[in-house]
């Protein structure tokens, strides 16, 4: 086995290979239902080998992962397209899912506080504030630092490209 197919993969390969994949969907190539076994699979791979059969079948004007192939960086019109996607991505599970419970709070705070406002005929003091900006800014506080190192480390991985 080639010494890059026994190479632990990294989160931004196994990211590449699953954004290959969704343009592999978009185009027809692949139904909707290999894409997610390929996915589910590329996001459980540990080695390159296990992402390079995830792909071959498929042209090659995506990421190039395999032998003596260096992965390039995801283009800029994606990250930039998707940046609060992608942020959100990056974040440990347990932030991912602090954060839908509290986009979901304060989405049903903000529909009763609308309802009411709506059925008293009258604008009412928008307690939604209350629920949405002190949990908001904790869990801010606490993602910040993981999207600034993850941006640095993509830096240092960009700047180590030719």
């Amino acid at each position: 086995m080639d010494d890059r197919q026994a190479m632990r993969a990294s989160d931004h390969d196994r990211q590449e290979v699953v954004d290959l994949l969704r343009a592999a969907v978009g185009d027809g190539r692949l139904r909707m239902d290999e894409y997610v076994d390929r996915m589910e699979l590329a996001y459980r791979a540990v080695t390159h080998g296990d992402l390079v059969p995830l792909h071959a079948d498929l042209p090659a004007a995506g990421p190039a992962i395999g032998p003596g192939a260096a992965a390039p960086a995801a283009p800029r019109a994606t990250a930039s397209r998707y940046c609060l996607v992608a942020a959100f991505a990056g974040l440990p599970a347990v932030l991912r899912v602090l954060w839908t419970i509290w986009l979901t709070a304060v989405s049903v705070n903000v529909v009763v506080w609308g309802l009411v406002s709506l059925t008293t005929a009258h604008l009412i003091y928008p307690w939604p504030l209350w629920v949405a900006g002190p949990y908001g800014a904790v869990l801010f506080a606490l993602s910040a630092p993981f999207a600034a190192s993850r941006r640095s480390r993509d830096r240092l991985v960009a700047a180590r490209r030719p």
